[in-house]
């Protein structure tokens, strides 16, 4: 060990070795295993963190754990099916989540012919096959589940025992990340993937591979993982306008051929049973499992990543991303610059070169491990003051998914024997759960309406627009002044560009589009640099075409570009829809196209990318030019000019041309590889998450209502009430999702409102047990008293309501009655029944029924659900 001292205390402050980046192999003698913060720095001193990934081999005879026969029955409560789509070596994954099932289960199930490692020569061929087959067969991941299997006594490498700065996340602020500064163990079988990322807040992170088949590890340099940024941003647009941090999703998947086409540096290792793989801040790396084996995982820090955590980016797309406060971390170990740091004036440069500060004075300055481990509770709540007992924090809790969790009353070291699983209903954070979209290539045509009457459009061009007939190409004498208005009239609109428009529709009336306000400060204009918000990928990706661009002199290095002015005005047609004015390019035939009508057409594409001309439309099949546009195909003369595009959902056949549709509203947008652009038409336009929540009809407004018959029909809201309630996980594993704020014993929840997400409280059952639960979530069920027009009323749930004004769902038209004279109910004829009447304290006028309070719901009996077995 004084060989390794002397090492770190010779190293110099910036790291020369390893200058090519490549993956590093260690093999430490038990001496030297036995100080894992003091190995870790002797390592990055020999350049493995330029790598971003290094292998340690351990001492012969070490093992953390003598049989794994005892772990057949541990249950993997939440295991995921990974569902792949893309081609070309880029690819996106998806997490659907399965059933929950046993080690010895899930064993079987990856040796089944169904799942098996396929014959392969060596490991060249089965890295083959698993970039050819990754769309093929979904594996199953056994991903997330909470624990460790070392044996008690273990001290060496302990996995839930590592002892370095992150434990300060737990000592001082009482707070436990499962699978951050807990241990997580993967269940793995043949081409179950985890997709480029780094750790979470750029942490490092270690993984052992108790037994089982090999792992192939990806790892791109630290100094080069702003290049794969750029490349997965320029090949997944859709994500990356979604949020700029979409890789922390770990969705994107990225084979080597392409990352050899972008010359960006990588290197891949083989993690064989029984080898450590540690990964270093800010390193993405990506890899798959040759078969059944079984690895366990933890995150850590040391005193080089602080300023690594500091300025990791965050995803602000979706709650359940880890976000550690770095306020303990500067203040204890930067103290000379917390006040600089809390002011937002700390310029820290990262420097990747840089090993760990190693003299054993810093490193004395980690936390010691505390006596015992407090017991890590499923439950989720903001930091507390560090006198508190620690909790654990799970993300983005979900009913009826589960994590294994030891019980609440044990007091539990990662080290310990996992105990008789109890299961609390939570879904996996470190692999979220998304399905595949629900959509459909833009490359085929989909089967129309068979009549004119089913292709009425869901907005009708209206107003202004509509009523500037010259714009249209079946006009005989085409106004050329017009025309100009036009351009002239949408160059004041944002984003100021013609072709950027395309995905910025129109929101203004358009009425509005013609009369400008002169008193209007100027808008950006010829020879102003804004931001293109068309990817390179629209004038480029045709035909699986992934070969890089050459560099683009249009293209500034902050990314921005000049807006230009036509320098002459000539009248033409696009020969891809009716309407004139926009900016045109010249085919390759000799005729006219919008530049937005060859983005948004999937068989028109641009020969020359970099010039953006000239087009070729001649792929352009009939079946998409005899397509009938709903917004102009009864206002044509010639209703089939052109070739129309089609919304992207799933089985929806909507037809339209390019500059129609945009015109009218329809949300276009960029698309993840291998689509170019997705559309939406107004039938399927999703609501925002606030404008579902604050959808609700007034009494007195008309509506479609669910009947007790199980059939809908036109009704009238009569009267509308609330009714708040908390879900609650209970330490036996069962939850309850309809509590009543009355029935918390421990807190006045009507007096000061609900606990905090995870906070302990006791509860009163109905059943009259007195039970201590933890505090999920609260919700609000909305019910609505609705009249029929036979004169019944019902009480319906927010649910069985829905706006006239509102697309109906498929279920909905299907048993959707227009008029009733009666209804029949069990067989009889019902004329004036009047059920589930809310009660009142006076018996209702006839001329305005009494709207109900909140409190006149008769009480629903709080559900109490059992554990899922």
């Amino acid at each position: 060990m004084d060989t390794l001292t002397e090492t770190l205390s010779d190293t110099p402050m910036v790291s020369l070795q390893n200058p090519s980046c490549k993956i590093m192999t260690f093999r430490p003698t038990m001496e030297e295993f036995k100080d894992f913060r003091k190995y870790v720095a002797y390592m990055e001193t020999q350049g493995a963190h330029r790598a971003g990934l290094a292998k340690v081999i351990p001492p012969e005879g070490w093992k953390p754990r003598k049989c794994y026969d005892t772990i057949e029955d541990m249950v993997i409560p939440a295991p995921i099916m990974q569902v792949v789509t893309g081609q070309s070596g880029l690819f996106t994954q998806y997490n659907i989540q399965k059933k929950s099932m046993t080690v010895s289960e899930y064993r079987k199930l990856a040796n089944s012919n169904k799942y098996c490692t396929p014959r392969h020569k060596d490991f060249d061929d089965l890295e083959r096959k698993y970039w050819k087959n990754l769309t093929f067969v979904s594996p199953i991941y056994g991903a997330d589940v909470s624990g460790s299997i070392y044996d008690p006594g273990v001290e060496e490498w302990n996995i839930g025992h590592l002892n370095t700065l992150l434990d300060m996340v737990e000592q001082e602020c009482g707070i436990v990340i499962e699978g951050v500064n807990t241990p997580y163990m993967y269940f793995g079988m043949w081409k179950t993937t985890f997709a480029w990322h780094t750790e979470d807040m750029d942490l490092y992170s270690i993984n052992y591979l108790h037994f089982g088949q090999s792992k192939s590890w990806y790892a791109i340099p630290p100094e080069h993982g702003k290049r794969l940024e750029r490349l997965a941003q320029g090949f997944f647009p859709g994500s990356s306008q979604g949020c700029d941090v979409f890789l922390r999703h770990k969705m994107t998947l990225i084979s080597p051929s392409i990352l050899k086409k972008y010359s960006i540096p990588f290197d891949r290792i083989t993690q064989n049973e029984g080898e450590f793989m540690i990964t270093f801040p800010y390193g993405y790396h990506a890899g798959f499992n040759h078969g059944f084996n079984c690895a366990e995982s933890t995150n850590f820090a040391t005193l080089r990543w602080v300023d690594y955590g500091k300025m990791a980016t965050q995803c602000s797309c979706r709650k359940d991303m880890v976000k550690i406060s770095m306020d303990v971390f500067v203040r204890c170990l930067q103290p000379e610059r917390y006040e600089l740091w809390k002011q937002g004036k700390d310029t820290t440069v990262l420097d990747h070169l840089k090993p760990t500060e190693v003299d054993s004075a810093q490193l004395d300055r980690t936390p010691k491990p505390c006596p015992s481990t407090p017991s890590r509770r499923p439950l989720s709540s903001s930091p507390r003051p560090a006198s508190r007992s620690p909790r654990t924090i799970r993300y983005t809790p979900v009913r009826r998914r589960l994590l294994w969790t030891p019980p609440s009353s044990s007091v539990m070291c990662p080290c310990d024997p996992p105990p008789q699983p109890s299961y609390s209903k939570m879904k996996s954070r470190r692999h979220p759960l998304t399905k595949p979209p629900k959509r459909s290539p833009l490359s085929i045509v989909k089967q129309e309406h068979s009549s004119d009457e089913e292709l009425s459009p869901t907005m009708p061009l209206e107003g202004d627009m509509k009523k500037n007939e010259h714009l249209w190409q079946n006009q005989s004498s085409p106004n050329f002044l017009a025309e100009k208005a036009f351009n002239a009239a949408v160059a004041n609109l944002d984003p100021y560009c013609a072709v950027c428009s395309l995905f910025c529709p129109y929101t203004k009336p358009a009425k509005e589009l013609f009369h400008s306000d002169p008193s209007t400060p100027a808008l950006p204009g010829h020879g102003c640099h804004t931001r293109p918000l068309v990817p390179e990928m629209c004038f480029s990706a045709v035909a699986a075409n992934t070969e890089p661009l050459p560099a683009s002199s249009n293209i500034g290095e902050d990314g921005t570009s000049m807006l230009l002015r036509c320098s002459s005005c000539c009248l033409q047609e696009c020969s891809l829809c009716n309407l004139r004015g926009g900016a045109l390019k010249r085919t390759v035939d000799n005729r006219w196209v919008h530049v937005i009508c060859a983005i948004a057409v999937a068989e028109a594409r641009f020969v020359n990318a970099i010039d953006r001309e000239p087009v070729d439309v001649s792929a352009v099949p009939d079946t998409r030019k005899s397509l009938k546009c709903v917004y102009c195909h009864t206002q044509s003369d010639k209703p089939n000019a052109g070739a129309c595009i089609q919304c992207t959902h799933d089985n929806c056949s909507t037809s339209f041309h390019v500059t129609c549709a945009h015109i009218a509203g329809v949300v276009i947008k960029p698309a993840d590889w291998p689509y170019l652009v997705s559309v939406t038409c107004h039938k399927h336009k999703v609501q925002s998450p606030v404008e579902k929540a604050s959808w609700g009809p007034a009494v007195g407004q008309r509506v479609i209502g669910r009947s007790s018959d199980g059939w809908y029909y036109h009704c009238t809201v009569i009267g509308a009430a609330t009714q708040t309630y908390y879900e609650v996980n209970f330490d036996d594993g069962s939850y309850c999702d309809n509590l009543h704020p009355e029935n918390v014993v421990s807190h006045d929840c009507l007096a000061g409102g609900p606990p905090e997400t995870g906070e302990l409280m006791v509860v009163h059952t109905a059943e009259g047990n007195v039970l201590n639960a933890s505090f999920v979530k609260s919700h609000v069920n909305r019910q609505y008293q609705v009249e029929f027009q036979d004169q019944s009323q019902l009480l319906l749930k927010h649910s069985e309501i829905y706006s006239l004004q509102h697309e109906l769902p498929k279920r909905v038209r299907a048993r959707l009655v227009s008029t009733m004279a009666c209804r029949v109910i069990n067989d009889q004829p019902c004329y004036r029944s009047r059920p589930s009447r809310l009660p009142a304290s006076t018996p209702p006028t006839t001329t305005a029924p009494r709207p109900p309070s909140a409190a006149a719901f008769p009480p629903r009996p709080p559900r109490r659900r059992p554990p899922t077995p």
